[in-house]
């Protein structure tokens, strides 16, 4: 037995034909939450790339648009009018620089600009919104080249720390777009000569920031789907576990039951072979002892050898008579019956001995109790065994306790009734609780062993359960469980 239990404990740990499916699921379902995740992070990650470099695109072709408007604006409000009227332009008197910068705010207004540098051939600044760079010469990137050669071009300038640039969202963003600055031919769509170079900063952080927050609630929208998805994955999974776990159990608890019902059933009818084989001369031998005892008893003799034949004769037939019962196989005659009035009858039936050796009976009935379909004669003997077993528990005397209860839980399909024998005897050792089914083992001096087995396969023969344990308060108690109709 207690081999098959070891042997049990490695098939729980071992991986069983069901459970090696379940593992590539699990497998492949977290695998697969993995890769979808990865891959919601790298297409969000495209999507605001792509989302960027649109805005980028937009934001210079805005800043085309605003510089040809101020370029128009300015040739025709400012350096016509001025040229007329001055002879040449000179941006250094305060006359003509407010008026360029009239023309310059007035065709701006409203829109996002930070920043104007308006440069002649020679990079010299001629007019700016930061004026401390008026009349200063500037060295200028290839922008500038591009538009003395009448190119426009942009370009993209951000600034932050290295995490802030890595991760895409920098502290600030600005478009800078360098454009000729040309003289205009009425009634003509060709520009005339480049006149000076026009330099315009867009700061467009907040679209930045934007995009990037866009992203983060994309991805942190993704996070929470996906983490409600491995949570319903992990209740399922675990659930899976259970069942699977269950079933394991189960079998194996039906692998033990078939590897004990083998080997009692060796064990039966290798009993039931001797058991045949000692009866008949035993009957032999009790008939001529009590003949002997009767002769001699006509003759005056003594017959203390031949009781001593006839009353071990007669417990070795007792004996013998245990080994059939335990091995044949018990076919009881079922029929409605009072579990009470059984009880009352095996409490009647000892009711002596337990007044001789001062034991005290208390019985506890949770009514109603309904009737089962029985065989009150084995369940009689059964009851008989197990409250004698408790009697002799407590050679000095005690108390036994029996408590009815009739149990229906909610998801099983059938009602049971639960009986209860609890003493308050020494109990039962551990060691001895796990063999306290096996075949002939005893705790007594004297015994077979089998009374728990005879009573066990009774229990078993009404679809019924049986459990004995340490009670908390100590003694031992037996737990029966009989199934209702």
């Amino acid at each position: 037995m207690t081999r098959s239990m070891a042997e049990g404990r490695k098939m729980k740990h071992a991986p069983t034909k069901e459970d090696k499916p379940f593992r590539l699921v699990k497998f492949f379902t977290f695998s697969s939450l993995i890769v979808m995740f990865t891959a919601t992070i790298i297409i969000s990650a495209v999507n605001a790339h792509w989302v960027k470099r649109i805005l980028q695109q937009k934001s210079e072709a805005y800043a085309q648009l605003l510089l040809e408007n101020l370029n128009h604006q300015v040739f025709l409000q400012f350096i016509i009018p001025t040229v007329l009227k001055y002879g040449k332009i000179k941006l250094r008197e305060k006359e003509q620089f407010d008026r360029m910068d009239q023309v310059v705010k007035a065709t701006l207004h409203s829109f996002n600009v930070e920043m104007v540098n308006i440069y002649d051939v020679k990079q010299t600044v001629l007019y700016s919104f930061n004026e401390d760079l008026i009349g200063k010469k500037q060295t200028h990137n290839s922008g500038y080249a591009s538009a003395v050669q009448s190119r426009s071009s942009s370009r993209l300038e951000q600034q932050g720390n290295t995490l802030e640039l890595i991760l895409g969202f920098p502290h600030s963003t600005k478009i800078i777009t360098f454009a000729p600055l040309t003289a205009e031919k009425p009634l003509s769509a060709m520009s005339g000569p480049v006149l000076g170079v026009v330099e315009i900063v867009q700061d467009i952080s907040d679209d930045y920031r934007q995009t990037f927050r866009l992203q983060i609630m994309t991805i942190v929208t993704c996070c929470i789907v996906m983490g409600i998805l491995f949570i319903i994955l992990i209740f399922f999974v675990r659930q899976g576990e259970h069942i699977i776990e269950a079933r394991a159990q189960e079998r194996l608890r039906l692998e033990e039951k078939l590897q004990r019902s083998e080997h009692l059933s060796a064990i039966g009818e290798m009993t039931a072979g001797v058991s045949h084989e000692i009866r008949n001369p035993l009957g032999i031998i009790t008939s001529s002892a009590e003949l002997m005892k009767k002769k001699m008893a006509k003759q005056n003799q003594s017959t203390t050898i031949v009781d001593i034949i006839v009353e071990e004769s007669k417990r070795l037939n007792t004996i013998i008579s245990d080994f059939l019962d335990f091995a044949r196989p018990i076919q009881p005659i079922l029929k409605r019956c009072d579990i009470e009035a059984i009880i009352d009858k095996t409490l009647h039936h000892l009711s002596q001995q337990f007044n001789d050796h001062g034991i005290i009976v208390n019985k506890e009935i949770a009514h109603p109790i309904p009737k089962i379909e029985a065989d009150p004669e084995k369940l009689h003997q059964a009851l008989l065994n197990l409250l004698l077993n408790a009697f002799q528990a407590m050679p000095n005397g005690g108390a036994i306790t029996l408590i009815i209860a009739h149990i229906k839980e909610p998801d099983m399909p059938r009602s049971s009734i639960t009986i209860y024998i609890n003493d308050n005897g020494p109990g039962i050792d551990d060691a001895a609780v796990k063999k306290i089914w096996n075949p002939f083992f005893t705790t007594k001096d004297r015994g077979t062993g089998l009374g728990l087995g005879i009573v066990k396969n009774i229990i078993d023969s009404h679809q019924g359960e049986i459990d004995i344990f340490n009670g908390d308060q100590g003694g031992t108690t037996v737990k029966i469980t009989l199934p209702t109709p």
